[in-house]
C-alpha cells in the first residue's frame, strides 16, 4: 500500500503554520517532515548538531487529518517550503484553505492554498525519504525551570541589537535573572558594548531554581521561537541545568507543541566542566537513527503546564526582525575543542556528549575519516 497523508487547515491555524515553518527557518537549511497517527511532526536541525527544534501539531489542529499506508518520513528543501508562507499577512488576508498532500508513489509533497475569488496556488515541492529525526533530551530532568509570558521575554531582547551572536542568561536563587550580551575575553574592554537587564521572580510564571546558574546560547534561533509563541499569545518555559548542558526552550497549547534545543557555551572553570555532563538526557545510553550524516539523538518528552496570567506591564516595545546571520557551529565531541570560524575560547558543547551512531545490528559504525584537529 502507498504510503501517503492529506491534512487541510482553514482559518488563522494557516498562518500559525507559516510562522513555525518561519522559525524553523532559523535553525536548519531542511525541513523533516514526518506525519505519524498522534500528529504531524516538522523538526530541522542546524549543520553542526548544536541547535535543533520541533514542532508537533495535533489532529485537532487541522480540518482533516489523514494517514495512509504508514510512515513516510522526509525532508525538504527549507528555501522551497518557506516560499509557499513567505508573506504571512497575505496568508491571512486572502488564504482561506491549506491542503497538504504527500503520496510517495508521486514523490513529490503538495501543498495548495485556496484563496478567496477561486484563485489557487499549487506548489509541489521535491524531497527525499530519510529517516526519523530525533533528538535526546528529558526537561523534566532539567533542575531549573523559568516560565514566563513571551512578550517578557521579546521586549527584553529588543534591547539587544540584532547582530548580536550570543547572549547570556544568569538566574539566582534569591529571585533575579540577567540577561546581557555575551563578550569575548579578548575583546577591548573600552571598544565594547555592554547591555545588561535585568528581570524580578515577580515577571515569572515558574521559577524553579536550586543554586545560581548562568549559561550562553545563540541569540537567533532564540529569537525565532519568541516571534512564533509571542504571535501565538504562549508561555514559554526555559529547563537548563549548569553551563555545557543544552537548554530546551518549550511551547505547549492543547493543538501544537514547540521545542527548541540549544547548545550552551562551556563553562571555563574546569571545576564546573567535572559535573554531569548529561543532565538532560532520559538514560546512560545513547541511541541513535541514522540519517547518512544527517543525524540526531533519538526521542524526545513533551511538557505541560497551566493556563498563564496577564503578562507583565514591564515592556512595551515590539520585537524586530533579526538580519540573518550564520549560526554558530558547534562541536560533537565530548572533551572541548575549538570551532574553526570562531574566537579560540569560544567553545559550544553539541547536543551528542560523546554519544556513537549504531546502525540496526547495534554494531558500531566503521569510521571512515577520523576527526580534524580543529
Amino acid at each position: 500500500m502507498v504510503a501517503g497523508v492529506k491534512c487541510v487547515v482553514t482559518g488563522t491555524n494557516i498562518k500559525v503554520l507559516g510562522r513555525a515553518v518561519h522559525s524553523l527557518s532559523r535553525i536548519g537549511e531542511e525541513l523533516y517532515f514526518e506525519p505519524l497517527d498522534d500528529g504531524l511532526f516538522l523538526r530541522s536541525v542546524n549543520s553542526s548538531r548544536s541547535a535543533y527544534a520541533c514542532f508537533t501539531l495535533t489532529p485537532l489542529f487541522f480540518c482533516t487529518y489523514e494517514v495512509t499506508g504508514g510512515t513516510c518520513q522526509c525532508k525538504i528543501y527549507m528555501k522551497s517550503v518557506l516560499s509557499v508562507f513567505r508573506s504571512l499577512a497575505s496568508l491571512e488576508k486572502t488564504v482561506e484553505k491549506c491542503v497538504i498532500r504527500l503520496n510517495t508513489a508521486s514523490s513529490r509533497l503538495v501543498i495548495q492554498l485556496f484563496c478567496k475569488y477561486g484563485v489557487t496556488k499549487t506548489h509541489n515541492l521535491s524531497y527525499q525519504e530519510c529517516e526519523s529525526l530525533q533528538a535526546v533530551y528529558n526537561p523534566e530532568l532539567c533542575p531549573n525551570v523559568l516560565r514566563a509570558q513571551a512578550r517578557l521575554l521579546s521586549d527584553a531582547v529588543v534591547h539587544f541589537p540584532v547582530t548580536l551572536a550570543e547572549v547570556t542568561l544568569s538566574a539566582s536563587p534569591c529571585g533575579k535573572v540577567t540577561l546581557r550580551n555575551y563578550v569575548e575575553e579578548e575583546t577591548d574592554p573600552g571598544k565594547a558594548m555592554l547591555t545588561e537587564l535585568s528581570l524580578s521572580r515577580e515577571e515569572f510564571l515558574d521559577y524553579q531554581l536550586q543554586e545560581l546558574r548562568e549559561i550562553t546560547f545563540c541569540l537567533r534561533e532564540f529569537r525565532g521561537l519568541l516571534a512564533f509563541a509571542d504571535s501565538s499569545g504562549l508561555p514559554i518555559s526555559i529547563h537548563f541545568d549548569s553551563a555545557g548542558c543544552p537548554v530546551v526552550f518549550a511551547v505547549d497549547d492543547t493543538v501544537l507543541e514547540a521545542h527548541f534545543v540549544l547548545a550552551t557555551l562551556s563553562d571555563a572553570d574546569p571545576a564546573a566542566q567535572s559535573q554531569d555532563r548529561r543532565p538532560c538526557l532520559p538514560n546512560d545510553e545513547d541511541d541513535f537513527l541514522g540519517d547518512d550524516l544527517d543525524y540526531m539523538i533519538a526521542m524526545e518528552t513533551t511538557l505541560a503546564g497551566p493556563p498563564s496570567p496577564p503578562r507583565s506591564p514591564t515592556f512595551s516595545r515590539p520585537v524586530p526582525t533579526p538580519e540573518e546571520r550564520d549560526v554558530t557551529s558547534g562541536s560533537d565531541e565530548e572533551e572541548e575543542e575549538e570551532i574553526p570560524g570562531t574566537p579560540p575560547n569560544k567553545k559550544f558543547r553539541s547536543l551528542f556528549f560523546g554519544s556513537v551512531i549504531k546502525n540496526s545490528g547495534g554494531m558500531k559504525q566503521e569510521v571512515l575519516a577520523e576527526d580534524s584537529d580543529g
